[in-house]
């Protein structure tokens, strides 16, 4: 059986999902395919959804502010209602602490310049705010393990706070939720579709071969795969020119009672972003905190060569050394002796920028190494490569002369360039999932 389409998006992810929703609004006939067996159950599923606006990019963090306003006005963005209910976006506000190897005015600036609102807080604001929270300084990184993890702070610290900062509180329903509404506008999505063959045909097309035997054409093709996308760019005999590469992470998120006093009043407490410490947290349902980690070198890396290699679920090493670190912040936060999350797989890009761009085979575009920590853009990711299909396939050569995009919202404009696979490697970013 054959079927065909003018753009086959791979993958039903966050990113996957916006992309077929932006292009079917041009009135592309899109075909979206995935190997699960719905929209966001990949690593998607496994997302913290923290959204948050200090990136080491202008462009990153105009496209996370960009973004926070369409997580706000979340219905109007999808323009259609979802039987299945809708994802909400709870604003918490967030810190970050200060780290001696980002400096706090490095952060500012470009927050400063877009106009995003953020408050400076001195050691003695930090506590006053957050009685809960040790402001001491233990940089650098230790193992849980070693002995100088429990030695006294060498410092206080400072930080900084974003007010409109928070979380989108199903990151599952929020693409189930843009799947919908790329269905209403014609999208056609195909799941339990492995995409197991993919050549150029006839005509300048792809041939999509499909592990059910089935085969897809489409003039333009969409790696939106997640941590798979750089085995689908092998399958298409792409990616020798990228200068920034990509390899699949396997990451744990934990689930543990917040500390007495953490949210008070019914409200949510904030998120918090400690590279300090090497960890991050955000509020969880039922008075809980979501406790990852900011990849400690000290702790090692899970690097995979094959994604479904990756473990389901979360592991005691793994829990310890992340909850414990949260537990030196958090003076009154108690560790259960079971591990209790989800685990899921970070498509890494080597400075942890993500990859929204052609490739050197016509028709075939990336939206990959999101690093972790483009959930909260998925909203605006469509656009970029709605923009950039539509700047490449119209003649212009994107290397030379980037597409830009305009935020609806804000209308600040983004030149996404700024996510080249050629570019020089971002030397600013922070190394961990903070981008």
């Amino acid at each position: 059986m054959s079927m065909s389409a003018d753009v086959a998006v791979v993958g039903a992810g966050i990113m996957g999902c916006s992309i077929a929703l932006e292009l079917s609004r041009r009135g592309r006939r899109v075909l979206v395919l995935d190997l699960a067996a719905a929209p966001g159950e990949g690593s998607t599923s496994a997302s913290s959804a923290i959204v948050r606006f200090n990136y080491s990019t202008a462009a990153g963090v105009v496209a996370a502010w960009e973004s926070s306003r369409h997580w706000v006005g979340w219905q109007d963005h999808l323009g259609t209602r979802d039987a299945n209910g809708l994802a909400r976006f709870r604003r918490t506000g967030m810190v970050c602490l200060d780290v001696p190897v980002l400096p706090r005015a490095d952060a500012l600036r470009p927050l400063g310049e877009i106009g995003v609102p953020y408050e400076e807080l001195d050691p003695v604001e930090l506590v006053d705010r957050f009685p809960w929270l040790d402001n001491g300084s233990y940089w650098p990184n230790k193992r849980v393990t070693d002995e100088a993890f429990w030695s006294g702070p060498t410092g206080r610290l400072g930080g900084f706070w974003t007010p409109d900062a928070g979380f989108v509180d199903d990151p599952r329903l929020a693409t189930q939720n843009l799947a919908a509404a790329a269905r209403a506008t014609g999208a056609e999505f195909r799941f339990r579709s492995p995409v197991v063959g993919l050549h150029g045909g006839p005509r300048e097309s792809w041939v999509l071969e499909l592990g059910g035997g089935e085969r897809v054409e489409a003039g333009v093709v969409v790696n939106a795969a997640g941590p798979w996308s750089s085995a689908l760019n092998r399958l298409a005999g792409v990616g020798d020119e990228f200068t920034v590469r990509v390899r699949p992470m396997r990451q744990e998120v934990h689930e543990v009672p917040a500390p007495e006093g953490y949210s008070s009043d019914g409200h949510w407490g904030p998120a918090v972003a400690d590279l300090d410490l090497g960890t991050y947290w955000r509020p969880g349902p039922h008075n809980t905190l979501l406790i990852g980690g900011t990849e400690p070198e000290c702790d090692g890396f899970e690097w995979l060569d094959d994604p479904d290699a990756a473990g389901p679920t979360v592991t005691r090493l793994r829990y310890e050394a992340q909850v414990t670190r949260a537990a030196r912040r958090l003076p009154g936060l108690r560790v259960p002796p079971r591990p209790r999350g989800v685990a899921g797989v970070y498509d890494v890009a080597e400075d942890w920028t993500p990859i929204y761009d052609r490739t050197d085979a016509p028709g075939f575009y990336v939206a990959m190494g999101t690093s972790g920590n483009q959930f909260k853009n998925g909203p605006v990711v469509g656009g970029f490569l709605a923009a950039i299909i539509e700047h490449v396939e119209g003649g212009h050569d994107h290397d030379v002369e980037p597409a830009h995009h305009r935020g609806e919202l804000t209308g600040l404009d983004i030149d996404l360039g700024a996510f080249s696979r050629k570019r020089p490697r971002n030397r600013a970013s922070s190394g961990t999932v903070l981008g």
